[in-house]
């Protein structure tokens, strides 16, 4: 997978002059007794370094233009110590151009009742300083996260942590590019899409490439590298020889390593990070990519199929912010009707993430009925259980807009020995016929993202820092 690099956030802390230097070295060492403590938790994906305390506009302004200019800082985590007036912090504030959480916190967790005086009070009022400091971030439309606790709590941490990795993800789509092989399946409405726009709003960059551009790397492939990759396979996963020969089912899985070491040489040298097929376009390929595809999916490539680049780039983007846990690609497929079971299975033709399997993968090769090309291999397996979220994007010509589904991922107890595809089955929330009802009428598409691995707060995160009109179903 293509690295982002190493990634920090900066924690800067509120206070002022006004109470001395005595009690702004106690503020310091409180901070720095913070940020080890988060730090040495093991909850947080990212470290945290501490800067220079924030005690007047120059020094707070300055911080923001370093945290703009570092690629390896990806965020600010803001915390008031004490008072701190917020016009010090508008400035800075404007010209921050990364994501922003103010946490609401108190180095103490308890009032001491029996010690307590105006020292401690000038030196520890958080609670006067948040409200100062959230008017600000509020009136300049900052669209900031907030985290209210004590910073020793685990929830509040894991708070923190979910943050982070949407702020990376949130750097991270401004890297984000997109190649298309092939045009989007003709006469199919949801998989388009305004390319400037996607690049203006979201950093989305999406290149089409023939299907011919391809076929020369495909063809520049050595023997040698496809039989090393072969018996990674081999090493890997079951294989399912079916009614096919050895010889016939070992060099249809063979085409496919060939497109792997394709596709992830073509995506590297162009430093692309998420790819689409198509189906209708295959000239010169003897398949159309499957188990290749599912290859690079779990290496952490974004991707969807017939030529959706906004779900490829979404994909990426998502398995940016789950660490590429339990995140992929996904289509609906077949209602489950009977009453009490109602649920959707999810698949595709060929291209299920293999990040989402519950049991050992095992490779099949099998005919797909559309595309004129010999039989493909894939890896079939069953979707793993658990809580999780569904997301689409959709175009309305005016603007975009997410849809976001919660959903309850099972796993299949029915065996589908005819099905020669990996499958994924859900509940929606809040029910069935509410929930399939509110995606149909708010445009959610067919192609989706899903994640077992995010929460619907770490999407609706995302959006508002990209000014992403969304819809919440749950």
């Amino acid at each position: 997978m293509s690295t982002m690099g190493k990634k920090e956030f900066w924690f800067v802390v509120g206070s002022q002059h006004l109470y001395g230097e005595e009690a702004l070295a106690e503020v310091k060492a409180n901070a720095q007794k913070i940020t080890d403590a988060l730090n040495e938790s093991g909850v947080l994906p990212y470290p945290l370094v501490l800067q220079d305390l924030a005690v007047n506009a120059d020094k707070i302004t300055s911080t923001m233009k370093e945290v703009n200019y570092r690629d390896e800082v990806a965020g600010v985590i803001t915390w008031m110590h004490t008072f701190s007036p917020a016009k010090m912090w508008i400035r800075g504030t404007k010209l921050l151009q990364k994501p922003l959480l103010h946490l609401a916190t108190q180095f103490n967790e308890s009032i001491p009742w029996q010690t307590i005086d105006m020292d401690f009070m000038n030196l520890n009022q958080a609670a006067h300083g948040d409200r100062e400091y959230g008017f600000i971030n509020a009136r300049l439309n900052k669209q900031n996260k907030v985290v209210v606790g004590y910073w020793e709590r685990s929830e509040v941490q894991q708070q923190i942590a979910d943050w982070m990795d949407v702020a990376v993800a949130y750097n991270e789509s401004f890297h984000i590019k997109v190649a298309r092989f092939g045009d989007n399946m003709r006469n199919v409405a949801v998989t388009d899409g305004d390319k400037i726009e996607a690049q203006i709003q979201l950093g989305w960059t999406v290149d089409y490439f023939g299907i011919g551009d391809l076929v020369q790397y495909v063809n520049a492939v050595k023997e040698e590298e496809i039989d090393a990759l072969f018996e990674e396979y081999a090493n890997l996963y079951e294989f399912d020889y079916g009614t096919y020969s050895k010889e016939e089912w070992e060099a249809s899985v063979k085409v496919q390593a060939s497109y792997e070491i394709a596709i992830k040489r073509f995506l590297d040298d162009g430093g692309y990070n998420a790819f689409t097929s198509n189906f209708e376009d295959l000239y010169g390929m003897k398949q159309l990519p499957g188990l290749a595809v599912q290859r690079l999916m779990a290496q952490g490539y974004g991707f969807a199929g017939e030529g959706d680049w906004k779900t490829a780039a979404l994909d990426r983007l998502l398995k940016v912010m789950s660490h590429n846990q339990s995140t992929g690609f996904m289509e609906d497929y077949t209602y489950e009707l009977a009453e009490g079971q109602e649920s959707i299975l999810q698949s595709h033709m060929l291209e299920v993430d293999p990040t989402l399997a519950s049991n050992k993968p095992k490779i099949i090769v099998s005919p797909l009925g559309i595309g004129d090309r010999e039989d493909p291999a894939r890896l079939v397996f069953d979707g793993k259980a658990g809580d999780g979220v569904v997301v689409s994007m959709a175009d309305f010509g005016t603007h975009y807009k997410l849809l976001i589904n919660e959903v309850t991922a099972f796993e299949p107890t029915a065996p589908a020995p005819n099905l020669p595809v990996a499958r994924v089955l859900w509940r929606v929330l809040p029910n069935f016929q509410d929930g399939v009802k509110a995606w149909i009428e708010n445009g959610g598409g067919h192609h989706t993202v899903v994640s077992l691995n995010l929460t619907t707060d770490q999407i609706i995160s995302y959006a508002k820092l990209v000014d992403l009109e969304y819809v919440v179903i749950k």
